[in-house]
């Protein structure tokens, strides 16, 4: 095992020229079986699959491997997400939601650059185990080991004084790993976990982010390797305003119920601000789209988002057939897509 561990890493040294591959095994089980790539900038959106964030869309091969390769990745470091899709095609649960049965996936770290491959663990488990030329893809999956640790941890003992000793204990332990990792994305990862107010951290995280200084100097690390992303700016607002609101809380001891009223009135107020942000970035982005087709292209795409077919679009256009097929052709190309659900969804986000 070891010899194939580095012969796969002096292939992916060789082979690697600004290109990615992440493969694995899932089993024969699920050949056929739809698998998606998806990109997560939202560190708040890492607990499930949403539809936006999705990427690219494969098919788990009759030996049960998948393959996910090309150029089309950022050349620094993000939050991935690869997604098995179990739903059965007549089921009433939703596909991108991670709720039916038998679903299978991985978040992990990588960029452009990397070649990933995602071997099955003891008894034959798919995606929980990374080999990667990148050093930092399985920070996600050490996490969410810790994270098991802390529940079992917080389960054992209820009582008001056994949680207050954890909540300091794994505070610590996330915050010290965190920043000995190097990589601000794992610590976004945990900092979702640790802040999340559906959870029993929460209330020391506000007693923690008045006093702890490794909240600013997690900032200041963000603004240093990425600078002016969605994520560091939403970072940034969430610390700003959870820290100026512990330390009001604090100096004035107002009644909970106002604090939280007031925290939520901000919380909302901020994700207006980041969704407006994001809608015309989105706008911006259909533009830009747009601007590389040609006139031609472009009326074929309206008639796509109207659902009309081949034929039709060819009619109305008063050209032949074969000609549209050659146009759309060259609209996957451009657009990097293989089918027109996709180009739907590149155009209707």
């Amino acid at each position: 095992m070891k010899h194939y561990t580095i012969l796969f890493f002096l292939l992916a040294v060789i082979s690697a020229k600004s290109q990615y591959r992440f493969s694995g095994m899932m089993g024969e089980e699920h050949a056929d079986k739809p698998i998606y790539l998806s990109l997560v900038e939202d560190y708040r959106k890492s607990s499930r699959v949403y539809l936006d964030q999705i990427i690219r869309k494969t098919k788990v091969d009759s030996l049960g491997h998948f393959l996910f390769e090309g150029s089309n990745l950022l050349d620094e470091n993000r939050i991935y997400r690869i997604h098995l899709d179990t739903c059965e095609e007549d089921s009433a649960e939703p596909h991108f939601l991670g709720q039916c049965n038998n679903s299978e996936d991985v978040l992990f770290i990588a960029n452009n650059g990397d070649t990933l491959q995602f071997p099955t663990s003891f008894g034959e488990q798919a995606l929980c185990d990374i080999i990667s030329t990148n050093p930092k893809s399985d920070l996600l999956l050490q996490i969410d080991g810790l994270k098991e640790e802390m529940i079992f941890d917080f389960a054992e003992f209820r009582s008001s004084a056994s949680q207050k000793l954890n909540s300091k204990k794994w505070f610590s332990k996330f915050q010290e790993l965190g920043a000995s990792w190097q990589e601000p994305l794992a610590e976004l990862y945990a900092f979702d976990f640790l802040s999340d107010k559906r959870n029993e951290t929460y209330g020391f995280y506000l007693q923690d982010v008045a006093k702890n200084m490794y909240y600013n100097d997690l900032l200041l690390r963000l603004k240093d390797v990425y600078p002016n992303t969605s994520f560091t700016n939403q970072y940034e607002a969430e610390f700003m305003t959870d820290a100026q609101l512990a330390r009001f809380s604090v100096e004035n001891s107002f009644d909970w119920k106002w604090i939280l009223a007031i925290l939520l009135l901000v919380s909302l107020g901020t994700n207006f601000v980041l969704l407006s942000k994001l809608k015309r970035k989105e706008k911006s982005r259909v533009s830009q789209r747009l601007e590389k087709l040609t006139p031609q292209e472009q009326k074929i795409v309206e008639f796509i988002l109207l659902d009309k077919s081949n034929k039709e679009i060819a009619a109305s256009l008063f050209v032949s057939h074969s000609t549209i097929k050659t146009h759309i052709n060259n609209l996957y190309k451009k657009l990097q897509v293989s089918s027109r659900q996709e180009i739907i969804g590149l155009f209707r986000k």
